[in-house]
């Protein structure tokens, strides 16, 4: 009868959790997919079509093709970018630097408020014809750009604001730096090794497994991207599509042309996308990280 109560308390401190996944969580996803396989304008009842959302995507509508061109372009060019910046910074800092927490907060502010509606409008501003980016180069002698407005190079602006966004990542890195042995660098230099053989052969050996993991979740997240690409192209992903992420379409599809049915499938032919890349890099990481114990 103990063991009975014991049992029932522990439910009882789940179930607030268990009330939340219920109705949070599981349920919308549960509609998610039956949706997607409706035409719902969110008004009227939804009408079961079967899979004619999904072979739409992939035969009728240009802008989804153009959205996940954009999205992989954005993804493969923000993600490197944004690790190797802070994998560079955090290096600085695990240098013994005085000051460190100071330093630490101060590059962790962006990655606290890049995410909001209020730094995505400085940002446009900041890469407006007439923004300070434009001035900086007209003090240089070069002549600027409208940024935003440009498709060429509208695109480079929102991954500019993702590496911003280093502040997280850096943490973890500079937090994976301080489990390095002293004394393996301390062998290396009586070996005669310099700074840059300690950094490949020591450094980044012992760090692969942080590196899988800041690279996994800011893939991850990189995919997901959606307040930047809808502030700075104003809601359409202009201009000529440079800026519509896979996110903002989705959007787009579901809350501007009510077409929920088809917004749905989206977001689960994204699930599958952004399934597909993680489990790539779980099988490809059997061959590049490294963990101590000896495990790979």
């Amino acid at each position: 009868m103990q063991k009975y109560k014991t049992y029932l308390a522990g439910y009882l401190f789940l179930l607030p959790w268990l009330i939340g996944f219920l109705c949070l969580t599981l349920s919308p996803i549960g509609a998610s997919f039956y949706l997607s396989f409706t035409n719902y304008d969110l008004l009227t009842t939804p009408k079961w079509i079967g899979l004619d959302n999904f072979k739409s995507m992939f035969t009728d509508d240009y802008r989804m093709m153009d959205s996940i061109k954009v999205t992989l372009q954005y993804v493969f060019l923000s993600v490197p970018f944004r690790l190797a910046f802070a994998l560079g910074l955090a290096v600085l800092l695990n240098q013994g630097m005085k000051f460190l927490g100071f330093y630490r907060t101060i590059y962790y502010i962006p990655s606290l408020l890049g995410g909001s509606v209020a730094i995505s409008v400085l940002w446009k501003q900041v890469f407006d014809q007439n923004g300070i980016f434009n001035d900086g180069l007209a003090f240089l002698g070069i002549q600027g750009h409208n940024w935003i407005a440009d498709p060429r190079y509208a695109i480079y602006s929102l991954i500019g604001l993702s590496v911003w966004q280093f502040g997280s990542v850096m943490i973890i890195f500079l937090a994976g730096l301080k489990q390095v042995p002293g004394e393996l660098y301390e062998a290396a230099t009586v070996d005669g090794a310099g700074v840059m053989r300690k950094f490949w052969r020591i450094t980044m050996p012992l760090l692969t497994p942080v590196i899988f993991f800041n690279l996994t979740i800011t893939l991850i997240q990189s995919f997901q991207t959606f307040t930047k690409a809808f502030i700075i192209s104003r809601g359409t992903g202009g201009p000529i599509n440079s800026t519509l992420l896979y996110s903002l379409y989705l959007y787009i599809k579901g809350f501007t042309f009510m077409e929920m049915g088809y917004a749905s499938a989206m977001a689960w032919l994204l699930l599958v996308i952004i399934a597909a890349f993680t489990g790539l890099l779980f099988l490809s990481s059997r061959y590049w990280v490294y963990y101590s114990d000896g495990r790979d």
